[in-house]
């Protein structure tokens, strides 16, 4: 039974359960429905939004500093030059069930000189698309055992997000010679994947 997390709150990943070494981060939303008014709206009914939501992941130190630009991994930089972090690449809707974009992680290839693995969400062109996340509904991250694909931990975003514009959605870190998850659920206005990044230099 997967355990459900809050904002802020935390979990032991490989602390009682040393075989883990594979995980699948799993990250998902759905557009909010946008009533169209009026009489065609009764006719054709609502419709969904269409919204480009990217997944991406910053490998930080010890500090809790991006050092390398090879450390942030994206769309258009699929995997980490240890080869430990895999994106499985952009789903450009946000439609359909289950997760929108998957992160691979194999924590026994994760680089002494990293120590913390931030996973950030961001509407690509929000601001030419007046787009923010309290248009987007049903968001969550969840930790699977790629090993049995049994769900560890799930955190579902249920705050308010309106007019944010990218997501700190959660980390993996060490702790004490362990891997930890923890639920952020963090939000600012950042218009690009860069300006999120900066936060980190």
């Amino acid at each position: 039974m997967a355990i459900s997390l809050q904002k802020g709150q935390k979990i032991d990943l490989t602390k009682g359960n040393a075989g883990l070494s594979e995980l699948i981060i799993g990250l998902g939303w759905d557009p909010v429905e946008q009533s169209g008014g009026g009489f065609l709206s009764g006719l054709f009914g609502s419709k969904k939004a269409e919204f480009d939501c990217d997944a991406s992941v910053l490998l930080l130190d010890a500090n809790g500093k991006f050092t390398r630009k090879e450390h942030l991994i994206f769309f258009n930089n699929l995997e980490s030059p240890c080869g430990s972090v895999i994106h499985l690449g952009d789903n450009r809707t946000g439609g359909g069930d289950g997760d929108d974009e998957q992160i691979l992680i194999q924590l026994n290839k994760i680089p002494s000189e990293v120590h913390k693995i931030v996973f950030v969400v961001n509407i690509y062109d929000c601001q030419k698309r007046k787009q923010d996340f309290g248009m987007i509904k049903n968001a969550f991250i969840r930790v699977v055992n790629k090993a049995n694909m049994q769900e560890i931990t799930r955190y579902n975003l249920t705050d308010s997000y309106a007019g944010k514009t990218s997501l700190i959605v959660g980390e993996v870190y060490r702790h004490q010679g362990e891997w930890k998850f923890g639920a952020l659920g963090e939000s600012t206005q950042d218009t690009s994947l860069s300006e999120l990044v900066r936060r980190y230099t």
